[in-house]
């Protein structure tokens, strides 16, 4: 994986979502990591749009000019005004609210932010009901390979499995991801990992020192993809309290570099699992904080099906419809789902095996009948997609989008 390789070109899906939602809403807010493509997505859509003015708020000379937030947005109505890194400067959602209210018109704002925890709470604050949220997840398989092949038997696609093993790899950030080397890849991903730790979260306020802050995130990079107990994780960390674990994870998760997964909370008389799950949400970065360089390194290594689990669940939680929960399925008993996309009563099933024969356990199964489940999928690195029973199928990972783009 270490030969040139053509650079992509990047399709990503939020952008249509994005010129969509403009045509509706005053304001559209959009959210993901640092280095994640948000500024290349605004000013994609912005380049389409006459008069359109794109501000850096971590830019001084673009602070200056709001230093009187009202007067700038009420000279500027009639253009679209995209503000990026908009949490290094909270207090302009105040200035937003009533600027929007004196002007509804759809499309004139669009904001980027690299903290979702803290921004939503700021945002809904002041712009409930006036501005929509889309968030923007690293690469996803879909944006970068064909839906897998529908010939019987299914042909050979080497230059798909490549891509493949290299989003898996390397993760979707997309410098990383294009790299032009798997040691270089790893290196800036490694240089990512020290910039945030050492820049951006102090940005944000964050206090804590890196090196502590680095160690945790290590350790939950060892238990991606496992319940999360925060007292077991203290102990090893040296006896760090409980407490103290579940506001470093609220960090990495307001950060958007740790998902926290819930479980499906049901009335069916079982005993269910009550804690949460936790990913590091780009395998890249998973496999960065592990120390793992290369394809070799990955296949034998024992998070190689838990670092797989962790990309099928970002997909289906990038792919899911706005509104659905996203969680997942576990019974003291056994019973088992990596992932549920409920909306109301109905549930859409995802269970993530990395063999290119998955065989789903008994678990499994059982789930999906608590669950009266819609439909049951499991997430493979197969060539094409098949049934294996009455409402479930084996399908790969770009299949996904798939599954939600027309009704299940």
């Amino acid at each position: 994986m270490n030969s040139p390789v053509n650079q992509p070109v990047l399709h990503r899906h939020q952008l249509a979502q994005a010129r969509d939602r403009l045509d509706y809403y005053p304001g559209v807010v959009l959210l993901g990591p640092r280095q994640v493509g948000k500024t290349t997505l605004a000013r994609t859509l912005a380049a389409n749009i006459d008069g359109s003015i794109f501000l850096d708020l971590e830019r001084a000379s673009d602070q200056a000019q709001l230093q009187d937030p009202e007067r700038f947005f009420a000279t500027h109505r009639n253009r679209l005004v995209v503000l990026d890194e908009v949490q290094a400067m909270p207090n302009i959602f105040e200035a937003l609210r009533p600027e929007i209210d004196a002007d509804r018109r759809p499309g004139r704002f669009f904001l980027l932010g690299s903290a979702s925890g803290k921004l939503l709470r700021q945002s809904a604050e002041s712009l409930a009901g006036r501005v929509s949220y889309l968030e923007l997840s690293p690469l996803l398989a879909h944006e970068l390979l064909p839906p897998t092949a529908t010939d019987t038997p299914p042909r050979e696609d080497p230059e798909s499995l490549l891509a493949l093993q290299r989003l898996m790899l390397r993760g979707g950030f997309p410098l990383s991801y294009t790299a032009s080397s798997d040691a270089r890849s790893l290196q800036w991903r490694q240089d990512m990992i020290q910039t945030f730790l050492m820049r951006d979260l102090p940005q944000l306020g964050v206090t804590i020192p890196a090196t502590t802050l680095h160690r945790v995130w290590r350790m939950l990079a060892h238990n991606h993809g496992q319940l999360f107990n925060a007292a077991q994780i203290g102990q090893s960390l040296g006896g760090v309290a409980h407490t103290t674990i579940g506001r470093y994870l609220d960090l990495f998760v307001d950060a958007m570099m740790l998902r926290r997964l819930p479980p499906l909370h049901a009335n069916l008389g079982k005993r269910l699992v009550k804690s949460p799950k936790v990913y590091v949400r780009d395998s890249g970065l998973l496999h960065a904080l592990l120390q793992l360089g290369t394809v070799h390194d990955l296949q034998g290594h024992p998070v190689a099906g838990a670092s797989w689990e962790g990309m099928v669940v970002e997909h289906v939680a990038a792919c899911a419809p706005a509104g659905a929960e996203v969680t997942f399925y576990r019974t003291a008993a056994g019973a088992e789902l990596d992932a549920v996309v409920s909306v109301g009563e109905r549930h859409v099933a995802f269970e993530a095996k990395f063999s290119s024969a998955p065989k789903p356990t008994k678990g499994f199964w059982q789930a999906c009948q608590d669950l009266d489940v819609q439909r049951a999928y499991v997430v493979a690195p197969v060539r094409a997609s098949y049934p294996i029973a009455d409402k479930v199928s084996v399908i790969a990972l770009q299949d996904i989008a798939s599954v939600f783009a027309t009704p299940t």
